[in-house]
């Protein structure tokens, strides 16, 4: 009869091991301060005001994309929502959606950061300024749509697009003199020129021809480094939107 054969039992040692000591993974969301809701870099104007601001402030915030075939992103790339939901700040369980409200609630949480101006009458034309822009200038945007990879020379501008361009050319004169310059309210950028970059991209995408004060301007805005990586971005999209790329 044949016997089992007996197998020694598997002793595992117990000497104590060193530890590896491994730092906590945290995500990207863990670490930043805050989340920022964006459509396309390319075409949305009001995504890149947000984003600015935020940058402006110096907040650390994570980037949440939302795609160009979203149809609310994109009724209100195309002007065709009534409202304006994108983009949207996350901060400490606080949502801000509007852009000149994300402005004035950055302002109070990094006051140190010079998003609005320290002189009270000077607060007071910064937010005039920005309240036209958020409000007004419909034909310019509806003339000259945000599009940082398109160049059209030659572009026919509407006359009331040209009358919003005389407007916010005045407005840039009129704040470089008072100020100072190079920005609009001084030595550094504030809430005002987030409000005014995309205008300046718009101007440059259809060679829109402005006096040697608000060429100026316009490259200094053009220079900055947080303009720089958001265009660098931009031009990296696939997605694009026939109705803003057709040769108008």
């Amino acid at each position: 009869m044949a016997t089992a054969l007996k197998t020694r039992p598997q002793v595992r040692s117990t000497a104590a091991k060193p530890k590896r000591s491994a730092a906590p993974v945290k995500s990207a969301r863990a670490m930043a301060e805050a989340s920022i809701t964006l459509s396309s870099k390319n075409y949305s104007s009001w995504s890149l005001r947000g984003w600015l601001i935020a940058k402006l402030a110096g907040l650390d915030f994570e980037e949440v994309m939302v795609p160009t075939d979203d149809a609310n992103a994109r009724k209100e790339i195309l002007l065709l929502s009534p409202s304006i939901l994108v983009p949207c700040l996350s901060h400490g369980g606080i949502k801000v959606w509007d852009t000149l409200a994300i402005g004035e609630y950055l302002d109070e949480v990094k006051p140190n950061a010079g998003l609005l101006p320290t002189d009270i009458a000077a607060r007071a034309h910064c937010r005039a300024i920005c309240g036209e822009m958020h409000s007004g200038f419909s034909s310019l945007r509806a003339a000259l749509p945000m599009n940082l990879k398109g160049d059209f020379p030659g572009y026919k501008v509407w006359a009331k697009a040209e009358g919003d361009i005389e407007r916010i050319t005045t407005i840039w004169r009129n704040c470089i003199a008072q100020y100072g310059g190079p920005f609009l309210f001084g030595d550094k950028p504030c809430i005002a020129d987030a409000m005014y970059a995309p205008v300046v991209t718009r101007f440059l995408t259809y060679h829109v021809a402005v006096d040697r004060v608000c060429s100026a301007y316009c490259k200094q805005i053009m220079a900055m480094s947080e303009m720089k990586e958001w265009i660098a971005a931009a031009k990296l999209e696939h997605e694009d939107i026939e109705e803003l790329d057709m040769e108008f």
